[in-house]
């Protein structure tokens, strides 16, 4: 029987099931070889209603496999995929999601949160006063909060202001006028039962635990549901205040901690206290956190790279000497993303490390901690590698996020890929610093194992849709800018990029378009159609190449059109830069007496490999 084999064979076998082996080799691939088409790669400010993803249609592969291997394809996959199936968006998406007329004509400056925390009943009262400069003269203000919190009243200059709700948005009626420049100040009166998180912080809410000892244990986590569902704000990623403060009135014998540096603690009749926090730097919605509970606190100071950097870590009393130990690491952290990212991004808010009743958030210099001050992913290692067990993944994944998140920050929750492909990324970074480059590109090329290659990384803008949900922004991610690495082919040039881009970016909301370019600016090698493919297809490349009369032929299938990455490979031991390789056929010479065993693709880069027994038809 011929194996003949083309390119669109070769997509249709790769998108239908991971193992298909060819010469005892896995392609790896895509579960179901998805493509996404997205229209919307402006400004989200530009971009007011809803969108559309489109998964690409069940390619046809009767012709070229013959009945039989296509009955084994339909068995083995449960079916013909869907053709065509689409995720629709609501209008209530649209509201949350873009940045409409109504957030458009104004730039928050500062927030002053209160709110009074009553455990017993699982409920919050209190107020955000909210200061604005005015871009543009406008009449109406959108200002979020969710139910099933209510807004009690809205005032400006203590005059009551009409307002209608629309979903989990206040769209508030101004009466006084509003001038170019002017910064003016609106006050929301709120309160109620905030949702309580289910799974935190996977979900959104608050956390209303108790410790061991029966003390109240109380933190919020809202990434993805948005800041709006426990405090009244301006909730979009595009416009970050300024500078804050944070005042949380907590029961008797318990502690709050929250972002930037403690200005005061006021004592109230019948034993409650208000904790008073300050952020003087830029801090986005999801960043800011209520930490409530039994602590206590030790701190230490770091000499870093622009002088001393007060760390501070609060932790339940009964964990004190456990986290002293474990806590040891916030130091090796800071100096190898230093050295890799440039200065922690917010030494005038300090650094903290703070225990809380989950795993883990990056709140911006109140990062949490719950990881059982152990090593590894709750005693696990997610690379599979051995050296995901050297260092503490809470510590330093969602430390990672000061400057992949909390310094440089999404504009749209449509890139929030930036934040977990840098972040995954900067573990391998860590391991490499404290163990060397071999241990670092092991551990990465390890959490590969974790990618399911189901939907692009990318979601839609303007929408709040995050893309996709599951493991491939973290693992997928990591392994793309560990592959720009290897394109680079100059560590020092690599790590010049990745600290220009926390100083040209430096406390800003971005796009994908300003890492993107900013990268392709700085490099010798035009990463469009690479970022196209690992960021906005599902896809992962098929390098294939056979054998022909002295030469080894190659080309990538599986691939947006245009793809072009140059691959380091092996012949005979001998490496070899295939800087051509593209979706188009291309050869290089080989010795006589080369055979498919004397091929090797070098692992650092993230792509399945078909080796063909003869002849692909047509040649292009």
């Amino acid at each position: 029987m011929t194996n003949y084999i083309d390119r669109q064979t070769v997509s249709s076998i790769t998108g239908i099931f991971p193992d298909f082996k060819v010469m005892g080799r896995s392609t790896k691939s895509t579960p179901e070889g998805r493509e996404f088409i997205n229209h919307t790669r402006k400004n989200p400010a530009l971009q007011a209603g809803g969108g559309k993803s489109w998964s690409a249609g069940f390619r046809n592969t009767v012709c070229k496999l013959g009945f039989g291997v296509f009955a084994l394809i339909v068995v083995m996959s449960g079916g013909v995929p869907a053709i065509g199936q689409e995720r629709a968006f609501t209008k209530e998406d649209s509201i949350r999601g873009a940045y409409g007329a109504e957030r458009a004509w104004w730039d928050v400056r500062y927030y002053d949160l209160y709110v009074e925390v009553y455990p017993e009943d699982k409920r919050l009262e209190g107020s955000n006063t909210i200061r604005y400069k005015v871009l543009e003269p406008g009449k109406v203000l959108q200002v979020d909060l969710q139910d099933p919190l209510n807004v009690y009243e809205i005032t400006q200059n203590g005059r009551p202001l009409t307002y209608t709700r629309k979903f989990d948005s206040y769209f508030v009626e101004l009466e006084e006028d509003q001038p170019r420049g002017a910064i003016l100040e609106v006050v929301v009166r709120y309160g109620g039962h905030p949702v309580e998180s289910v799974r935190p912080p996977w979900s959104g809410g608050i956390t209303w635990d108790k410790d061991q000892n029966g003390n109240w244990f109380i933190a919020n986590s809202n990434q993805s549901a948005g800041a709006s569902i426990w405090w009244p704000c301006k909730d979009h990623p595009a416009d970050e205040v300024d500078s804050m403060q944070i005042s949380a009135n907590v029961p008797p014998g318990l502690t709050n901690v929250s972002n930037g540096r403690l200005r005061s603690v006021t004592e109230h009749p019948g034993g409650r206290k208000t904790f008073t926090w300050f952020v003087s730097n830029p801090i986005n919605n999801y960043g800011v956190n209520i930490n409530i509970g039994d602590y206590v606190h030790f701190s230490e100071v770091y000499q870093g790279e622009k002088g001393p950097l007060d760390c501070d870590y609060y932790v339940l009393s009964y964990n004190l000497e456990k986290a002293r130990q474990q806590f040891k690491q916030v130091s090796m952290m800071l100096e190898a993303f230093e050295h890799w990212f440039g200065p922690y991004p917010f030494y005038e808010d300090g650094y903290k490390l703070v225990e809380a009743p989950y795993l883990g958030m990056e709140h911006q210099s109140s990062v949490t901690y719950g990881n059982g001050f152990g090593n590894g992913y709750l005693g696990r290692d997610l690379s599979h590698s051995g050296w995901g067990l050297k260092f503490d993944f809470i510590i330093i994944h969602e430390s990672g996020h000061e400057w992949f998140a909390n310094n440089i920050t999404y504009a749209d929750m449509a890139d929030f890929w930036i934040h977990e492909s840098f972040t995954s990324y900067s573990e391998s970074l860590f391991v490499d610093y404290h163990f060397g480059q071999k241990a670092g590109a092991e551990y990465v090329r390890g959490v590969r194992a974790n990618t399911e290659n189901k939907c692009p990384l990318q979601g839609v803008y303007g929408v709040s849709d995050g893309g996709c949900s599951g493991t491939d922004m973290y693992y997928k991610g990591a392994n793309m800018w560990h592959m720009v690495r290897q394109l680079i082919d100059d560590d020092e040039k690599w790590r010049t990029i990745l600290r220009g881009l926390n100083e040209e970016f430096y406390h800003q909301t971005v796009l994908a378009e300003d890492i993107e370019g900013y990268i392709n600016q700085h490099t010798d090698v035009d990463l469009t159609s690479f970022f196209d493919q690992y960021i906005r297809d599902a896809r992962i490349p098929v390098l294939s190449y056979w054998l022909d009369e002295g030469h080894l032929r190659y080309r990538y299938d599986n691939v947006v059109e245009g793809f072009a990455m140059p691959i380091r490979i092996t012949i005979a031991g001998e490496e070899k830069w295939l800087d051509d390789a593209s979706d188009q056929w291309s050869s290089v010479p080989v010795k006589a007496g080369i055979n498919y065993s004397d091929i090797g693709i070098d692992p650092d880069f993230y792509v399945s490999t078909f080796p063909l027994t003869s002849k692909p038809y047509p040649v292009e």
